[in-house]
């Protein structure tokens, strides 16, 4: 299925108070909803991925995969601010017929959870059979499990958590001072702030990866060589990747939206948000994650009522959520096809 846009032209009132004159929203759809609209499998997708799940997330979506398009209605929509489609500060200002570059309004993980509610609505989706999103996406999740908690009858968080930690805001901190560094950023131009976009997506790679996944997969064996080392390579290439596929402004303000999430915001606590789910949950934590360590995910299985948790042992760090789609499908297919309301623990760990 091509890319699709559906625009709203009511203003979309933002979690600050601020506004934006309307919305356009791109988004991906495969299958077909059947007869009793029960085979809606809706993906929230992850930082700087697109509305093309079955691009990034194969193996677990697509024709052979768990969620492949002839048994299940699949949706995805690229998220508030992001640059595939969706209204985001390079979208033109219809006031100023340019850019909105730095004016964009800042915006929340709820804003992004309102944006898929009109979709949803648009789409004439009542009913979501299964919700799933990891990282980003997995906030996103929660956040609508919690705003809707009849919305969805089952719910599966990979590599999330309740509300982003100190350690992850410093990361995405450290980010943007790159960006910032660079002053091309401040002059509103398309490619403005590309130099700063590599280097911050260098550094977040550290963050997606470990210490041990560059020492198997960026090692030298060389013993003379004093430079141009491949781990040095690696970060350049994928550094230079994401400008060739995104713009530093979007990711600004992305990982802002990231830094805003916290579950409790004008409510009692974590623990009475999470409390309100009322989906059959399956959260799934990757065990050699430095982002999202599994302490945040076994947070969220003691709290979210009748929780099921799993533990999945990985190489390659937070990005475990997107490589791992063999374990991933079997641990899913389980949770899936259990017919009792309170479903265990699914793989050996302590949670």
């Amino acid at each position: 299925m091509s890319l699709q846009k559906f625009t709203s032209t009511v203003r979309f009132t933002l979690e600050s108070g601020k506004h934006l004159p309307g919305m356009e929203i791109a988004y991906h759809t495969f299958g077909h909803l059947n007869p009793e609209k029960n085979n809606v499998v809706w993906v929230c997708h992850a930082l700087t991925a697109n509305s093309d799940v079955l691009d990034w997330w194969p193996g677990l979506f697509g024709e052979k995969a768990l969620f492949n398009p002839q048994d299940h209605f699949i949706v995805c929509a690229n998220i508030l601010g992001s640059a595939y489609g969706t209204t985001n500060p390079l979208s033109i200002h219809p006031r100023t017929d340019e850019p909105y570059f730095l004016t964009f309004p800042e915006f929340t993980i709820r804003d992004v959870v309102k944006a898929h509610q009109l979709l949803a609505k648009h789409l004439g989706i009542e009913q979501i059979d299964t919700l799933i999103g990891g990282s980003l996406g997995g906030q996103q999740a929660l956040e609508w499990a919690i705003a809707e908690p009849g919305k969805m009858d089952h719910l599966i968080i990979l590599a999330s958590n309740a509300k982003h930690s100190p350690w992850g805001i410093a990361f995405n901190e450290s980010q943007r001072l790159a960006i910032a560094a660079d002053p091309t950023f401040y002059k509103s131009v398309p490619n403005g702030g590309n130099t700063g976009l590599k280097a911050a997506r260098s550094l977040a790679l550290l963050s997606y990866r470990n210490y041990k996944t560059y020492a198997i997969t960026q090692a030298d064996d060389d013993p003379q060589k004093r430079d141009s080392f491949n781990a040095s390579s690696y970060q350049n290439y994928q550094g230079q990747k994401l400008v060739n596929r995104f713009n530093a402004y979007s990711y600004w303000y992305l990982t802002k939206a990231m830094d805003s999430h916290n579950v409790a915001r004008n409510r009692p606590s974590l623990e009475s948000a999470l409390g309100r789910i009322k989906a059959k949950t399956l959260v799934i934590a990757i065990a050699s994650d430095i982002l999202f360590p599994p302490d945040e995910q076994r947070f969220l299985y003691r709290n979210i009522p009748g929780a099921a948790f799993a533990e999945v042992e990985s190489l390659f760090g937070h990005d475990g959520f997107l490589i791992e789609t063999e374990a991933l499908s079997k641990i899913i297919y389980s949770f899936l096809k259990q017919q009792v309301t309170a479903t265990p623990v699914l793989l050996s760990g302590t949670a």
